[in-house]
């Protein structure tokens, strides 16, 4: 236990980054801790340096592991399962694609395009944003592991669900005819000619180019999760949010919808906001919305789905989003 808490506190949580951004603030700016200047500048200069820090590790050795899972190999192997299998495996695989919601859709139309059936691409649709092995890192890092299992579980779970339900009202008219006929979309890594050098120059480009994508989104979150951290009065949040409302899941999921951001983006708010008694389940359907049904992606998909399946995914999903959150919201206290 004391090597799996020094595990947990210093390379996850980060304490000694903790402190060390403290003594800045503390003697170098002059502020202190206690007052909301001091207390915002430490959660946003400690928060962005370790989501950053975080973040390239984790995609670095995700996409060194996903150069063996190149788009031509995931088609055959999703091509070999039909039926539940299928959807389980294509959920899986979308943990080790660390994509936003838009980035994904691409690989949606390759997928189909490439004739595995749509259960099977709607579960790797939804698992791909929602769930990768990076949230796992970064939700520990800032709740608990049993949260991070707890996020994961449910994100798979709800991806299967979804896929396995469209399947079964056999929706394939309403996926627009030109997918069909698209080549796959993707660059092919070949993983028998890859060195380990070629492999290692993925994973850093895979890094550098995610976190070039997403680093104004991790500044945003944090500065908003600073705003609400130290400056939004307790009372407000409790007034709109507070784990007596019953209305709160449906309004976190539903505000989440409109927002363009990942996973990293929305750990600093969702951070903020269980540390002013938000419940659980609420800050979870709050970060599912946004990461799963973006807006952007939204529209995005519409250009190759008719409006009929557009809206039995987004109604699919959004419900299993607010079930999660108030599953989550009755049993808080087993997690925390």
């Amino acid at each position: 236990m004391n090597i799996f808490d020094f595990f947990n506190n210093q390379l996850l949580k980060m304490e000694w980054l903790s402190n060390l951004v403290r003594y800045l603030v503390e003697n170098v700016f002059g502020l202190s801790m206690a007052e909301r200047l001091g207390g915002s500048l430490h959660f946003f200069i400690y928060d962005v340096i370790k989501i950053l820090i975080l973040l390239s590790v984790l995609i670095f050795l995700i996409s060194y592991v996903q150069s063996y899972f190149p788009p031509e190999r995931t088609k055959k192997i999703l091509g070999r399962f039909n039926g539940l299998t299928g959807n389980v495996l294509a959920a899986l695989l979308g943990t080790v694609t660390p994509f936003c919601s838009c980035s994904s859709i691409p690989l949606f139309i390759g997928f189909t395009s490439a004739g595995l059936p749509l259960s099977v691409t709607f579960s790797f649709l939804i698992s791909s944003p929602l769930v990768d092995l990076a949230s796992i890192i970064l939700l520990a890092s800032v709740f608990n592991w049993k949260i991070a299992i707890a996020y994961v579980v449910v994100g798979l779970v709800l991806a299967v669900l979804g896929g396995t339900i469209i399947g079964k009202m056999e929706m394939e008219k309403y996926v627009e005819p030109f997918v069909y006929g698209n080549k796959p979309v993707g660059d092919v890594y070949e993983p028998e000619e890859m060195t380990k050098k070629e492999r290692r120059d993925y994973a850093v480009s895979q890094a550098l180019e995610i976190v070039k994508r997403v680093w104004r989104y991790v500044l945003i979150g944090v500065g908003i999760g600073a705003l609400i951290h130290n400056w939004i009065p307790e009372s407000i949040i409790a007034a709109v949010l507070g784990q007596d409302k019953w209305y709160s899941v449906l309004v976190a999921t539903l505000v989440g919808v409109p927002m363009y951001a990942d996973i990293f983006g929305t750990l600093p708010i969702a951070e903020a906001l269980a540390a002013k008694g938000v419940g659980l389940g609420t800050v979870l359907a709050f970060m599912m919305g946004v990461t799963a049904l973006s807006l952007p992606s939204l529209i995005m998909l519409e250009k190759v789905v008719k409006t009929k399946l557009l809206a039995t995914f987004f109604g699919i999903v959004t419900l299993g989003i607010i079930i999660i959150g108030y599953f989550f919201n009755a049993v808080t206290g087993f997690f925390l």
